[in-house]
């Protein structure tokens, strides 16, 4: 039952990751067959840090839509859960309310804010008396997609940590309550603690959410003034107009070695605190 799952992932993921930092060390323009890669070493690497204008700032977006998706999006996330914990009147209301993003597409989501964010018939500024062009200004339509991207995080975060919080022992928290601890000091000694592997999993799912995120920005303004994404970058250089996988695959080993930095020293400090995990 394991080495299925562990075989498709290897087929489907760790390949294809492979072949691509294989590819990443090559030219190649898509015809003839691997046989036609011609190696080029780091050429391509050298290429994409010195003569590739959009790539510094599309690592930059990145990073800070990975940064918004970690210190902002997912504390919502969490405090959202932790309210509707206490079982309030609704609970039931507002936790499908606050899902029911995370079933839609992230394209589908892209063409929702592309019509509130309108400069003429969208919803914000009609509702605010504005004059405001969110996706068209490079200075603020970066800000605006994450808010659209966060629209659905949020609620993903949040069932993750419902279910977390769920399963910690009440037995734990009355003990906790009855020693005199208030709410918060319940949650930041008891319930919190308790959710390291979820922690775990919520920062995996945040780190893959924010990094591959492409449908949305490619919806709103594909992916240009100011929204330019590593992904972006690797979709048009791989199966764009100028077809250069070689390039491309670089983009997404550097990519890949962005989302592995953040993920391998959490996990490590996570093993050290918990050797049995």
């Amino acid at each position: 039952m394991l080495g299925i799952p562990a075989a498709l992932s290897i087929l489907l993921v760790w390949v294809p990751a492979f072949m691509s930092a294989a590819l990443s060390l090559t030219t190649w323009n898509g015809v003839g067959g691997f046989s036609a890669a011609e190696p080029v070493g780091a050429e391509n690497y050298r290429q994409i840090a010195t003569n590739y204008p959009p790539f510094w700032p599309a690592l930059q977006h990145n990073l800070i839509w990975l940064g918004s998706f970690l210190f902002i999006a997912t504390p919502i996330g969490l405090l959202l859960a932790v309210l509707l914990d206490k079982e309030i009147r609704g609970t039931r209301i507002y936790q499908t309310a606050i899902f029911l993003p995370v079933v839609l597409s992230l394209a589908l989501i892209g063409f929702i804010w592309q019509l509130l964010y309108s400069p003429e018939q969208g919803l914000i500024n009609n509702l605010f008396n504005a004059d405001v062009d969110w996706i068209g200004d490079s200075s603020i339509n970066l800000w605006s997609a994450m808010v659209a991207a966060s629209w659905r995080h949020v609620g993903y975060v949040m069932v993750i940590y419902l279910a977390g919080i769920k399963a910690v022992d009440p037995a734990l928290r009355e003990a906790a309550a009855m020693d005199g601890a208030n709410e918060l000091q319940v949650f930041r000694q008891v319930v919190f603690p308790s959710l390291r592997t979820t922690n775990v999993v919520v920062l995996v799912i945040t780190i893959i959410e924010s990094l591959r995120a492409f449908d949305l920005v490619y919806v709103l303004n594909h992916g240009r003034n100011g929204l330019e994404l590593l992904s972006v970058l690797i979709t048009e250089n791989i199966i764009g107009e100028a077809t250069r996988i070689g390039f491309g695959s670089a983009i997404a080993v550097i990519l890949l070695m962005v989302s592995l930095g953040v993920i391998i020293p959490y996990l490590a400090q996570a093993l050290r605190k918990d050797p049995t995990s």
